[in-house]
């Protein structure tokens, strides 16, 4: 084909020598192409094409904390991302940092169950974002959780407490069960109209490996209790009340139960309304009794199953302002702190997929697959 190409050429007047050149060069540029995408392996061509398409370059990131990366005012030039997956990551690290200056603050996403073992994770990236200049006293926690246990929640909140004096929580799609009690211990709430919290309902680990709800077990312990004092049991529930339930275990759902409730109502009156001066409506001072009972009357609609009848229950913002009458910051609102969050969040979701990845722990410059 160049042979053809060059006599054709050669054979013409010297006017044609540039276009010559031209074509030479687009030639050999062509077959360097197709050489070097046929080089390349199937599936990280078709990833890279999907992935790369209308993305902008960003700074810095690398899987695993592998070099660490310094705050954006001392950042490096950006290394050329040497995979897709380096290129993903280093776009979740510009993004992250985009919502760091929305707020001012460090930012740390954590995006899966909040089993044992879980705390440990968020501890490294916490310690190593608080390390990091330029200091910052905020913290802004972009979460995604179905939840978990409350004990490994208590931990979580002392982690954060231990390096920053404010804490905010961002919920860009859900919060369940533990995760919501989580929520409860911000300074402020940032949600918007598509975003979920959850009833308290602490989930117990079954010997078979199953999740279930605390509260339901108690529930229907106690239903069944209620039928054979009034005497209306069947043989059938009484077997079940003698086979189906372990004591120990009861006492243990109680105690998450009365747990949650307590650590709700202690960092709700802390954190969230140490600046809750006075009403909204009438403008009277606000008391310590006072923020003790909205307290508690929020912890205990938030544990009432009956009145949201599914652990999975959504609460929406609209709900959690009108019906538990707690105060929370509408990030949709403001549009381009909106885009942000819900950009960082989107892309996050869909690598995970993509990597079949269920949990993550990211600040900038460190991103952790934990399962």
């Amino acid at each position: 084909m160049l042979t053809k190409w060059r006599s054709l050429l050669l054979g013409g007047p010297l006017k044609y020598v540039a276009q010559e050149r031209t074509l030479l060069r687009s030639l050999w540029g062509d077959l360097a192409v197709k050489k070097a995408v046929q080089q390349e392996p199937k599936n990280l061509r078709q990833s890279s094409e999907a992935q790369l398409r209308g993305l902008p370059r960003c700074p810095v990131g690398k899987e695993s904390g592998k070099g660490m990366a310094s705050p954006t005012q001392s950042l490096p030039p950006s290394p050329i991302a040497a995979t897709a997956n380096e290129f993903i990551e280093q776009q979740l690290d510009e993004r992250l940092r985009s919502i760091e200056g929305e707020f001012d603050s460090h930012a740390v996403s954590f995006c899966g169950p909040l089993f044992i073992g879980i705390d440990d994770h968020l501890r490294i990236a916490v310690e190593k974002r608080h390390g990091q200049a330029p200091a910052k006293s905020k913290l802004v926690v972009v979460l995604t959780t179905q939840g978990g246990y409350i004990e490994v929640v208590q931990r979580m909140v002392a982690t954060l407490r231990r390096h920053y004096q404010v804490v905010e929580f961002i919920v860009p799609n859900y919060a369940y069960s533990a995760g919501t009690v989580f929520v409860m211990s911000g300074d402020a709430i940032h949600m918007d109209y598509y975003s979920r919290l959850g009833p308290i309902d602490p989930q117990i680990e079954t010997p078979q490996g199953r999740m279930v709800s605390a509260l339901g077990m108690l529930e229907k312990y106690n239903a069944l209790i209620e039928k054979a004092q009034q005497g209306t049991i069947t043989t059938a529930e009484v077997q079940l009340l003698i086979d189906g339930f372990d004591q120990a275990e009861l006492y243990h759902y109680e105690q998450a139960r009365d747990l949650s409730v307590v650590l709700l109502e202690e960092w709700l009156v802390k954190y969230k309304f140490k600046n809750w001066n006075e009403t909204e409506t009438q403008h009277t001072p606000v008391t310590d009794q006072m923020k003790k009972d909205r307290a508690s009357f929020i912890a205990n609609e938030l544990n009432n199953s009956k009145k949201w009848h599914s652990h999975g229950y959504g609460i929406s913002m609209d709900v959690l302002q009108r019906d538990l009458k707690l105060l929370i910051d509408d990030y949709g609102k403001r549009q381009a702190m909106s885009d942000k969050i819900r950009g960082y969040h989107n892309l996050l979701s869909d690598y995970m997929a993509k990597r079949a990845s269920d949990g993550v722990v990211h600040i900038p410059g460190d991103y952790r697959s934990f399962m």
